[in-house]
C-alpha cells in the first residue's frame, strides 16, 4: 500500500469528531503519527517521503477537527490542537507513538508531548519552532500574501516551500506533481474558515516570549529537529532554539532549502528519519 492508494478511513472520537485518516506501512512497529502543515490535508503529504518511512514503520496520517474530511470545529489554539490530536490517538487505542510534526504540525507535536509525555517514544520536528520563538509573530509580507491567498496554486507552493535556486524550484515542481498524482479518494481542501482559525492560532503561538522556551525542558523524548537553511515561514533560527532547549535533541539542516526541505530531499530525509526511529526501536506496547 502507498500514499497513492491507501484508503481514506474514519473513526469516531469521544470529543464528537469523526476523524479522517490513512493508516498503512509496516505493522508491528510503533506507529508514526503525522501532523500536517498550515492549510494542509491528507493529500499534501509527499508520497516519496511517507512511503519510504512506511517501508520500515507503520504511518498514520490524519485531518484535525474541522480540516479536510474530518468533522467538528477547528481548534483555536495549539494547546487545543494538542488535545484534539490526543482525542484521535485515544480513538485508535494507541498507547505508544512516534510523532512527526511538520510546520504548525510541529507546534501540535510539542503540545502532545507536553500534555501526555508517556505516550511519546520519539519525535521528529520539521520546519517548525517553539512557542515564543523568534520572528514567528506573523509572516513577512510576501510570505503572508502567498500563505493566505484564497485559492492557492503551484506558484504559492514554490515560493513558500522551496528556495529561489533553479534546482530547488525544479524539485518543487516534482513535489507538486507527486501530490497531485492521486486521483481517486482525494481529501477535501480545507476551507477558508479553517485557514483563518489556524492563522489565529499561529499568531498566538508566535508572540515572542523567551520564558516559553523553558517549557521545552519537559520534553524528554529523543527528538530529531530538521529544517532547510533558509525557511521563510518558520525562520530556521527556531530550529536552533528547539535543538538548544530540548534535553535530548539532534539538529539537521539541509542546504539550499526552505520550509519544504523534507519534500525537496524526501528520500534523504526519510532515510534520516528511519535511522533515528530505529535507534530506539522496540516492540509496541
Amino acid at each position: 500500500m502507498s500514499q497513492y492508494t491507501a484508503p481514506n478511513l474514519s473513526i469516531d472520537a469521544a470529543n464528537g469528531t469523526t476523524y479522517a485518516y490513512r493508516r498503512y506501512g509496516k505493522r508491528g512497529t510503533v506507529p508514526v503519527v503525522f501532523f500536517q502543515h498550515f492549510r494542509g490535508n491528507l493529500d499534501n503529504w509527499d508520497p516519496a517521503l511517507v512511503d519510504d518511512i512506511a517501508n520500515e514503520h507503520e504511518v498514520i496520517l490524519f485531518d484535525a477537527s474541522g480540516v479536510g474530511l474530518s468533522t467538528g470545529s477547528v481548534p483555536r489554539s495549539f494547546q487545543e490542537f494538542g488535545r484534539d490530536a490526543l482525542a484521535f490517538v485515544d480513538a485508535l487505542g494507541l498507547t505508544e507513538v512516534d510523532l512527526f510534526g511538520f510546520s504548525i504540525g510541529g507546534f501540535v507535536a510539542q503540545e502532545v508531548a507536553l500534555q501526555r509525555p508517556h505516550l511519546v517514544r520519539r519525535m521528529i520536528l520539521a520546519g517548525t519552532g517553539p512557542q515564543g520563538g523568534r520572528d514567528m509573530h506573523g509572516w513577512i509580507d510576501e510570505a503572508r500574501a502567498h500563505a493566505m491567498k484564497d485559492v492557492q496554486g503551484e506558484e504559492d507552493v514554490l515560493y513558500l516551500f522551496f528556495s529561489p535556486s533553479q534546482e530547488s524550484q525544479n524539485k518543487g515542481k516534482e513535489f507538486v506533481g507527486r501530490i497531485f498524482t492521486r486521483t481517486e479518494g482525494r481529501d477535501t481542501t480545507p476551507d477558508l474558515a479553517a485557514r483563518d482559525a489556524q492563522a489565529a492560532a499561529i499568531i498566538e503561538w508566535g508572540i515572542r516570549d523567551v520564558a516559553k522556551l523553558a517549557r521545552l525542558a519537559n520534553i524528554q523524548a529523543p527528538t530529531l529537529v530538521a529544517n532547510g537553511d533558509n525557511d521563510v515561514m518558520v525562520p530556521t533560527v527556531n530550529s536552533y532554539l528547539l535543538a538548544g532547549h530540548l534535553p535530548n535533541a539532534t539538529l539537521s539542516i539541509y542546504p539550499d532549502a526552505s520550509h519544504g526541505f523534507l519534500f525537496q530531499y524526501p528520500h534523504e530525509f526519510a532515510g534520516e528519519v528511519n535511522a533515528f526511529l530505529a535507534a530506539g526501536a522496540r516492540g509496541p506496547r
